[in-house]
């Protein structure tokens, strides 16, 4: 048992030799758990496709999450070299996706895609001054005379620890994902200093759609109606050439 230390104290966290959380029985929800609750709920993790989708509603789920086989299709937003990069990636079967619970300012476990040239790689993430302007991340905290402060554990430590009493513990390996994912979608903060903000490529770990539909198509892409003829089990449709 590791310990991961959170703006609240020290919470237990099991972690793997590299230090991605550990997952077990415990952590699988069957699709028909939440069926006698009686409200609409949809099934999320490794279940885009048919058949898991169908498992799903037959469980009685209105339907799925389907995130990245989105967010690789021609119309998403991402930035384009990162989307082509990680198709190639889908394609060969390499891509490498780790669950890092120290990322995300929040604490929560994030999905990162390792590419070069991202935060998920360290030297950029070590080059990269510590900022934050965005501040959508930010959590309230309660000031010595009483009122209310914001404060990220992404931000430069000096501001974080001295100037709004937070553990420097909770800082390390924080990444400022308000600027990143700007980046990822094509919308990277361009500094003074003529730096660029890198991107940070969050992804599911299960590529199988993915893989199945550049699979039959020349081109190394697929549109979002590609997707969704896929997830429903539907012939492909003849692709244009573009």
């Amino acid at each position: 048992m590791r310990y991961l230390p959170t703006e609240s104290g020290v919470t237990p966290s099991r972690l793997d030799p590299s230090g991605q959380p550990v997952y077990d029985d415990r952590d699988v929800v069957p699709p028909n758990a939440l069926a006698g609750i009686g409200v609409p709920y949809w099934m999320a993790g490794s279940y885009a496709t048919p058949q898991a989708l169908a498992q799903a509603v037959a469980a009685g789920a209105n339907g799925i999450q389907a995130v990245t086989i989105f967010a690789l299709c021609a119309e998403s937003g991402m930035a384009a070299d990162c989307k082509r990069r990680l198709l190639d990636q889908a394609a060969t079967g390499q891509v490498r996706v780790h669950t890092d619970g120290r990322a995300s300012p929040t604490g929560f476990p994030f999905k990162v895609a390792e590419l070069s040239g991202t935060l998920s790689d360290e030297q950029v993430y070590a080059d990269r001054p510590r900022i934050c302007d965005l501040g959508v991340l930010r959590s309230a905290y309660r000031k010595p005379d009483g009122s209310v402060g914001y404060r990220c554990p992404a931000e430069p430590v000096a501001m974080y620890v001295e100037r709004r009493g937070g553990r420097e513990a909770n800082t390390i390996g924080r990444r400022c994902l308000c600027n990143a994912l700007l980046a990822t979608a094509g919308l990277p903060q361009h500094r003074p200093d003529g730096n660029t903000e890198p991107p940070i490529v969050t992804a599911g770990a299960d590529f199988t759609g993915v893989r199945h539909l550049l699979a039959g198509d020349q081109r190394g892409s697929y549109t979002a109606r590609d997707a969704i003829e896929y997830l429903l089990g539907h012939e492909p449709r003849q692709r244009l050439a573009t």
